[in-house]
């Protein structure tokens, strides 16, 4: 069943992801990460604008909604349309409004290190009193479209690669 949702969210975006220490120490004027239990996180070799907006572009063009835009996080919503049994077996019915995927996608960094934290989550009746937020751990697919990410901003990077 929830390989079902995992390949529904590879398809939504791009970016690469390992598993990175727990917490980072922020540099000045960024913000200090954690990196939850399930999130999934890369070191990316461009700065932490690059990495923005290499994210936003790639949901843009993909169709995927961008919720929030911040210097330092953007979230990412995916609706998820019909019926979908494994779904509604797994977190429950979304009866009384719209099923969605949200990806949010945290960095900070300095101009040639950026390091990026994955959360991803199925909200079950988004924006209704009946809200549901069901968090979703990472698989080889959300890693694959973190790494994906790092791939992209580092194109529009000049700094050498950082290795995965």
């Amino acid at each position: 069943m929830r390989q079902l949702v995992f390949i529904s969210v590879c398809s939504l975006f791009l970016a690469a992801c390992q598993s990175g220490s727990s917490q980072r120490s922020p540099l000045p004027d960024q913000p200090q990460l954690d990196v939850p239990a399930g999130a999934q996180s890369v070191n990316i070799a461009a700065d932490p604008m690059t990495v923005r907006n290499a994210l936003v572009s790639s949901a843009q063009e993909r169709g995927t909604v961008v919720l929030q835009d911040q210097p330092n996080m953007v979230v990412l919503e995916r609706p998820m349309s019909g019926e979908n049994p494994a779904l509604d077996q797994e977190f429950g019915p979304s009866d009384n409004g719209q099923r969605v995927i949200r990806i949010r996608v945290r960095f900070t960094g300095t101009p040639c290190q950026t390091l990026a934290v994955q959360d991803l989550a199925v909200i079950n009746n988004v924006r209704t009193a009946l809200e549901q937020s069901f968090v979703l751990p990472g698989n080889p697919n959300t890693l694959q479209s973190l790494q994906g990410l790092k791939s992209r901003a580092e194109q529009n990077s000049s700094c050498p690669p950082v290795a995965s």
